[in-house]
């Protein structure tokens, strides 16, 4: 990878060590290869020319040809691979915001074409793998919205018996079958609760007595093992693998990352709920030092994402600490267009109500400078991709609110880029943002929200946005023409940054330590924010 997210594949002999290049390019590195279960072949997602995944190429392990399985020709879905649970199938999931279709290759058959379970619709999703002799679904079908868990025969793939039914509120978000149970990863209130199905219809919860927590469920898993591994972490707790009891439920911890010189006791963990101008109820989680003042003077970091369901979940961060540490307190909002309080969370913040997800971000500031958490220009907002979307937006509704707006590779000029459909994301995620080349109600609609669009004359806060010259899924020139754009009109006079990777694509680097760096820019940048807004205020 070269920071554009083209892979290649490198394959290593475990008994000699020697490595050699099985796909030299154009890989495709989310869910995109998989071992097939008699380990003869490795299937693996081609990227084309607009980064898409389209194809399912199967090559022997041992080197040779690639062989064309399957090629997707509609732009609008993606696409992911898998073995199921037993071994029994490779899995190819072809899904959009709003459909899905699986095709299976059987463990048999490893060179036989994929058979569709059932065709795609609107409006139904779904996923497979199976559990106790059966396919298993967690699907939407029948209006189970939040999702439910169905046995799905392995001939006629014909739905039989419900093994977890929906609750509205309570989405599943994934299964991961084991011989003594088939264990789901839900949420309740708002948190993550893991919940064992064991063979005999009996089911055994697993929740933490925490304020705010995140659990994360493996799905590579042994099938056969006699406990299930999760992760927990929460703003005060580092990742720790747990192994939880199929049979007891016992909880036993593995492992669990050292944080040198952290001492949990001196934060606080809270979560307080702002109300929105339309009454929604919008959760805040909040992470702060143990004592600190609740009179105006603090500053707060408030982080944000709100968008293709994607939950903003209350995970442990080093930088974070660090910043809470210098007298911040770092709060994460729960805004509409996330999962967090199932899917109609989400969809009170898609497509023509997105602009929920912008004030109810507004209305979290506001709510935490009455509880005193901070005062207005105390308060820095920041987001990154569809979360720079978020701020950006929220920073034209209320510009003289915020301390300051950092906006990693942000998503600001959405009526320009829903307009491309040469663009590798567009086809995808028009259900989330509308069309505006066909449907003039969306044009209108994103020509009133899209940020670029919609700076004023107003004095509006220091900004700092960020860039990857190679990102294929916010092009630079959107945070380049916000930056532009803020320069212009506002009257405030304060700096509006642009901070460009060369190399950098969506992600830029993984290395932690590049990511530190980032971060104490972002933090340095917010800090200087406050003071100067503390300066002309005579505070």
């Amino acid at each position: 990878m070269i920071g554009n997210d083209r892979h290649r594949i490198v394959v290593r002999d475990t008994l000699t060590g020697a490595t050699r290049v099985l796909v030299d390019a154009d890989a495709y590195g989310y869910g995109g290869l998989v071992f097939s279960p008699s380990s003869r072949w490795l299937f693996w997602i081609w990227r084309d020319a607009r980064n898409r995944p389209t194809r399912l190429y199967r090559t022997p392990v041992i080197g040779g040809a690639a062989e064309l399985v399957y090629e997707e020709a509609d732009p609008a879905l993606f696409m992911a691979v898998k073995r199921t649970a037993m071994d029994g199938y490779v899995a190819l999931t072809l899904s959009g915001p709003d459909t899905a279709e699986v095709r299976l290759i059987a463990a048999a058959a490893e060179t036989s074409a994929p058979r569709v379970v059932w065709p795609r619709r609107a409006g139904v999703r779904y996923e497979i793998d199976e559990w106790n002799a059966t396919l298993v679904s967690l699907t939407d079908l029948d209006d189970a919205f939040d999702g439910k868990v169905v046995a799905v025969g392995r001939d006629d793939f014909r739905v039989g018996a419900t093994l977890m039914p929906h609750r509205p509120g309570h989405p599943i978000l994934s299964i991961v079958p084991f011989a003594g149970g088939l264990v789901r990863l839900e949420r309740a209130d708002g948190l993550h609760r893991l919940v064992v199905l064991r063979p005999d219809g009996r089911e055994h919860p697993v929740s933490f007595p925490e304020a705010a927590y995140a659990l994360d469920l493996p799905v590579a898993q042994d099938f056969r093992a006699d406990s299930v591994t999760i992760i927990h972490q929460s703003p005060i707790s580092p990742p720790r693998l747990i192994a939880v009891g199929l049979v007891d439920g016992r909880l036993s911890t593995h492992r669990e990352q050292r944080a040198s010189g952290f001492d949990p006791g001196a934060y606080v963990v809270e979560q307080v709920a702002a109300r929105a101008p339309d009454g929604a109820l919008v959760p805040i989680t909040l992470l702060s030092r143990r004592g600190a003042a609740r009179d105006g003077t603090g500053r707060v970091l408030l982080y944000g994402y709100g968008a293709y369901g994607v939950s903003s979940d209350p995970d442990f961060s080093i930088p974070a600490t660090v910043l809470v540490d210098r007298g911040w307190t770092y709060a994460i909002a729960h805004v509409r267009g996330g999962s967090e309080l199932g899917r109609r969370w989400f969809l009170e913040g898609r497509r023509f109500a997105k602009r929920n997800s912008f004030t109810d971000f507004v209305a979290c500031a506001q709510h935490l400078c009455r509880l005193g958490y901070a005062a207005p220009r105390r308060v820095v907002g920041f987001g990154l991709s569809a979360g720079g979307l978020l701020v950006g937006g929220a920073m034209n509704v209320a510009p003289t609110l915020w301390g300051g707006i950092i906006a990693k590779v942000p998503f600001v000029d959405m009526l320009n880029t829903m307009s491309d459909a040469s663009h590798p994301l567009v086809p995808l995620f028009r259900p989330d943002w509308g069309d505006p080349l066909a449907d003039p109600r969306a044009y209108d609609y994103l020509a009133t929200i899209s940020p670029y669009e919609n700076v004023t004359r107003d004095a509006y806060p220091p900004l700092l946005c960020t860039a990857g010259l190679k990102d294929d899924r916010v092009s630079y020139w959107e945070p380049a023409k916000l930056v532009a754009q803020v320069r212009s009109r506002s009257t405030a006079g304060d700096p509006a940054l642009l901070l460009t990777d060369l190399n950098a694509g969506h992600q830029g680097s993984a290395d932690l330590r590049s990511d530190y760096a980032e971060k104490a820019l972002f933090w340095a940048f917010a800090g200087r924010c406050v003071c100067s807004a503390e300066r002309r205020s005579g505070a």
